[in-house]
């Protein structure tokens, strides 16, 4: 299971839309690692003059690799912590994951970061079964 979610959220589901805030509040506690990860990539993109923030170090744990990849590979979860932080998500493989500034998605930094060619060179035998 994905997220933890509280009777109260799942009601609210149950008669229409969920509130967005909740939604994120509920990946926060369900996906702590996937979202410290991204906030903390959000702080470093802000705080800094790059294009983007990345991160190359692998998780400590296979419970925190399966967090980040649930968070990032579903798109209501990856949408919200987009509008959340107010970044673009871009995800490599099942670590490397980076935050873009809203809008930079046609610049060559970000074209660069998704294209084929990086995919390739992110790979590396550890990897394989990640």
């Amino acid at each position: 299971m994905s997220l933890d979610v509280s009777p109260a959220l799942l009601a609210e589901a149950e008669a229409g839309p969920v509130d967005e805030a909740a939604f994120v509040d509920t990946v926060r506690t369900s996906l702590p690692y996937a979202y410290d990860l991204i906030a903390g990539l959000t702080r470093t993109l802000g705080a800094g003059s790059a294009p983007f923030a990345d991160n190359t170090e692998p998780p400590a744990s296979e419970a925190q690799r399966g967090q980040l990849l649930r968070a990032l590979s579903s798109d209501a979860i990856r949408g919200s912590l987009e509008r959340h932080f107010g970044v673009r998500l871009a995800f490599q493989n099942c670590h490397r994951v980076a935050v873009f500034l809203p809008g930079t998605e046609s610049a060559a930094p970000y074209q660069e970061f998704t294209s084929l060619r990086a995919q390739v060179l992110n790979q590396s035998p550890e990897l394989r079964d990640c």
